[in-house]
């Protein structure tokens, strides 16, 4: 930190950290931090909290002033690493090439041609679950379903998806209570699985992404087993975590607003709206950091150099300043929906067309088959700082 720029401490910033916040209802505090204290200081941890669409934007845009490599968690502050784990950890001009390498693959005209397989998943795993009685739609649906479409894309057996989701898991702090050595023999397996996935598409390549990276090239040099390891952690965590929420929790969202629900299935052509509000208001990823690069300010807070800014995404959209005195109301239709659910700016989610095609079809699919949802028990979160994960969620379908 600069020498001369004060720091003071916010209570509101110190909640952020408790884990039985994100397991209870953090909207409350959103708005509070956001209408009180919007660039807060947490004092115990030393990180800027950013609660305001304005200011989580600003620093999502400026990469020259509040960078990634510093790490993007709160457990990262004052951690290093010799290569970075994910593509979310680096910064341009690294970051442009390796995001140049793999959005081809991610492109609204590369994953449309998987809508025929993704919409078979969809069908089978709603075809499977029972009508009228109470089912727990996490381990049935929103669980499966975008690890097989990872399977797909990877080219590996469908079967491993299990697998997958424990390795998925492992690598969200806060998702599971596991012990360090748990933790990190678990990552090793990931690691080792991944790495070696690539190495065989190498010598027999195949038409999907691994194949893709394994042959690719950075000024004229194959990736290193780090970077192999990077792109496709990334791909599984990324890949399935933020779909998995936006389902499980926009399931909820939608049975807990019958009269949304009923609006989608009047009329289904506001899916795609709905696919926008329910990443608005389920917030799946809830915050990522950035640390400054140079002594700075926003919104005329001094921010010194070195200090990092936590931009809470889940308070940024329900900002009433951007989504009006309906901030805190789901709307199906809403629209414009300038919301902050895949991120924004450099490292908007790559994967951004993929999850929204999922939601769609899911979406589709689920009111073709059932026009009420109904809560049927205790709905369960996640005690996780970062995934909006909901761990539980037994609901009734009727037709």
């Amino acid at each position: 930190m600069a020498e001369g720029i004060a720091h003071p401490a916010s209570e509101l910033a110190e909640e952020l950290l408790d884990p039985a916040l994100y397991a209870d209802d953090p909207f409350p505090l959103y708005d509070q931090l956001r209408s009180t204290a919007p660039v807060a200081w947490c004092a115990s941890r030393g990180f800027w909290a950013l609660t305001r669409h304005a200011d989580v934007s600003a620093v999502s845009v400026d990469p020259e002033r509040f960078r990634s490599g510093a790490g993007i968690l709160v457990d990262e502050i004052g951690h290093s690493y010799d290569s970075p784990p994910t593509m979310m950890h680096t910064d341009p001009p690294a970051h442009t090439r390796y995001r140049r390498l793999v959005q081809p693959s991610f492109k609204p005209t590369a994953v449309r041609p998987l809508d025929a397989p993704i919409r078979a998943m969809a069908a089978s795993l709603l075809d499977a679950l029972p009508v009228g009685d109470a089912v727990d739609v996490v381990p049935q649906l929103s669980v499966p379903y975008p690890l097989q479409v990872i399977c797909e894309l990877l080219g590996t057996d469908p079967a491993l998806w299990p697998t997958f989701y424990e390795w998925s898991e492992a690598a969200i702090p806060g998702n599971r209570e596991m012990t360090p050595e748990e933790r990190g023999a678990i990552q090793l397996e990931m690691w080792e699985h991944l790495v070696g996935l690539a190495a065989e598409r190498r010598s027999s390549p195949q038409d999907d992404v691994v194949s893709q990276l394994a042959l690719a090239r950075i000024d004229g040099e194959e990736l290193s087993e780090a970077e192999l390891a990077m792109f496709l952690i990334q791909l599984l965590v990324a890949g399935n975590e933020t779909t998995r929420n936006l389902i499980s929790g926009g399931l909820v969202a939608l049975a807990e607003h019958p009269d949304q629900l009923r609006r989608l299935v009047e009329d289904p052509a506001l899916i795609p709206h709905a696919v926008e509000e329910l990443l608005r208001w389920t917030s799946p990823v809830v915050s990522f950091l950035r640390t400054a690069t140079r002594d700075t300010e926003i919104s005329g807070t001094p921010i010194a150099a070195g200090d990092p800014v936590l931009m809470v995404y889940a308070a940024a959209n329900r900002d009433p300043e951007v989504f009006g005195p309906s901030a805190g109301t789901l709307d199906v239709g809403r629209d414009p929906n300038p919301h902050l659910g895949l991120g924004f700016g450099t490292h908007f989610c790559l994967g951004a067309p993929l999850a929204r095609l999922e939601a769609r079809i899911m979406l589709e699919e689920l009111l073709a088959r059932f026009r009420s949802i109904e809560l049927a028990g205790d709905v369960v979160r996640g005690p996780s700082s970062i995934i909006a994960g909901v761990t539980s969620a037994p609901l009734l379908l009727r037709r």
